[in-house]
């Protein structure tokens, strides 16, 4: 009667044992999520813009409003590009206080 459902292990976990490399692939999947959304989020404003410029039916006030949240989108990847090349040369280059991973970041805590 045990083996209808077959044979029962513990679950296989990806977190890692030590708690110093466990917090780091934290924090650095928390960095990666972080410029996920604040990429979707320009996106989304840009898209936003688009749209009311679309539906601005030419109005001078609606269609100057809709060229403003475009140029902010715009203006806004560039911060997220700016930010995550700034992270990657001070962070990972120079300090060496992150490291790169197939998925992202991982941090390196110093330790004693």
């Amino acid at each position: 009667m045990d083996q209808i459902f077959g044979s029962i292990s513990p679950p296989v976990s990806s977190i890692p044992s030590d708690p110093q490399t466990a917090f780091g692939t934290l924090a650095g999947t928390g960095i990666k999520l972080f410029m996920i959304v604040a990429f979707m989020s320009v996106l989304i404003y840009g898209l936003w813009g688009a749209w009311d410029w679309i539906a601005s039916g030419g109005e001078k006030d609606k269609l100057l409003k809709a060229q403003t949240k475009i140029t902010n989108a715009v203006i806004g990847i560039l911060v997220v590009v700016v930010v995550i090349v700034v992270f990657e040369v001070i962070g990972v280059d120079i300090l060496g206080l992150f490291k790169r991973t197939s998925g992202g970041w991982e941090i390196t805590l110093p330790h004693l």
